[in-house]
């Protein structure tokens, strides 16, 4: 009988676990066009959501993102470099009040169209600039209570230097600011709201497209290591006073964006439209959207949009006289959001994108794997 040589079976392998779906390669290695591609995506979006919406809404979206440059701005000097700031508001009046007078300049010379928008808010942002940059040489020196009395100080002057050189910002009835119509090329009855919310949502996606690379870029570790220990990061290397000014500088610059895009909104500056209030209203924004997250800023942005008119359609609903009623709504913004981040702070201390973000990873741990 010949020999059957028995050939031994292969071991059984298990399957091999699925792999998750990759970027492509030029993606994953390239920060700047993964920024690109979601900025294209986003303003795609918008585009066709400015669409479907009513001249109102497209208002409401267009202040959405005015404040939005000026909440990421403050998102990275506070989240990001741990610097304190409570006159943002009046950095936005300084943005405001040069686009302003820019506009007006330019229409008495007969220089009109909006081809100059472009130039307009390319001064303000380098005006806002240099008050940032000085405001930043004084905050590189202080810490603490120090620097937020600072920028108090800032909050409070800013408007009132407006009024007392009246002859040129017209004190408290502030100037107008003239801004041509929609171009003849979108039609004669293009609505005024889309255009407006267009130019205001190319500022916006601007603003977060530099600032997201940015933050991923040296400079924004920079940014994050004098915020965890200044003198950790000065024994590695990195000049604290400058980056410090740098990041007042950027926040600045941002914040000027979204003062002349709120001047171009609404056709006006005055000194009221730029208060502490509003000072107020940006930080605790950034701190309930998520302090540290550009996403959050977005969150940040829609509260002080969405909180102001919620709480006025609420005291529509009490029956009260018209000086209660005009002192309740005067107020009731401001307390809806103090009670707003006092509640975010217990139930949720990295915000609403941290929350999110806790959501995420406990449904992705939830799920089984296969």
């Amino acid at each position: 009988m010949s020999e059957q040589t028995v050939t031994p079976a292969a071991p059984a392998t298990a399957p091999a676990p699925r792999r998750a779906l990759a970027l492509p390669g030029f993606l994953s290695r390239s920060t700047l066009l993964r920024h690109l591609l979601l900025t294209v995506l986003a303003g795609v979006v918008l585009y066709l959501l400015t669409q479907q919406l009513d001249p109102f809404r497209n208002f409401q979206l267009a202040t959405v993102a005015a404040y939005l440059c000026a909440t990421a701005g403050l998102t990275l000097l506070v989240g990001m470099n741990g610097q304190l700031s409570l006159g943002h508001g009046a950095l936005m009046a300084v943005g405001a009040y040069t686009v302003a007078l820019t506009q007006n300049a330019l229409a008495d010379r007969g220089i009109t169209g909006n081809q100059v928008l472009p130039l307009s808010l390319a001064l303000g942002v380098l005006v806002t600039m240099a008050a940032g940059a000085v405001i930043g040489l004084a905050a590189a020196r202080l810490r603490g209570p120090y620097l937020a009395g600072v920028t108090l100080a800032v909050a409070i002057a800013v408007p009132a230097a407006t009024v007392t050189f009246d002859e040129v910002f017209n004190s408290e009835q502030g100037l107008s600011v003239a801004v041509e119509p929609p171009p003849l090329s979108l039609g004669r009855y293009f609505p005024n709201e889309r255009w407006q919310a267009w130019v205001a949502l190319c500022g916006a996606l601007l603003t977060m497209l530099l600032l997201a690379n940015l933050v991923r870029s040296r400079v924004g570790r920079n940014l994050r290591a004098v915020r965890d220990d200044e003198v950790a990061a000065r024994l590695s290397g990195i000049h604290v006073a400058r980056t410090q000014v740098l990041a007042f500088v950027v926040s600045a610059a941002s914040a000027g964006l979204g003062g002349g895009l709120m001047a171009l909104l609404a056709q006006s500056v005055s000194p009221g439209a730029f208060s502490l209030t509003l000072s107020l209203f940006l930080l605790m924004a950034v701190v309930i959207g998520g302090l540290g997250s550009l996403s959050g800023a977005v969150w940040g942005a829609i509260l002080l949009v969405a909180l102001p008119d919620l709480t006025h359609d609420s005291t529509l609903l009490v029956s009260l006289s018209p000086a209660a009623a005009q002192r309740l709504e005067g107020n009731l913004p401001l307390a809806v959001f103090g009670l707003t981040l006092i509640v975010v702070m217990i139930a949720a201390p990295g915000g609403v994108q941290g929350l999110l973000r806790r959501i995420g990873a406990r449904a992705r741990r939830r799920v089984p794997a296969r």
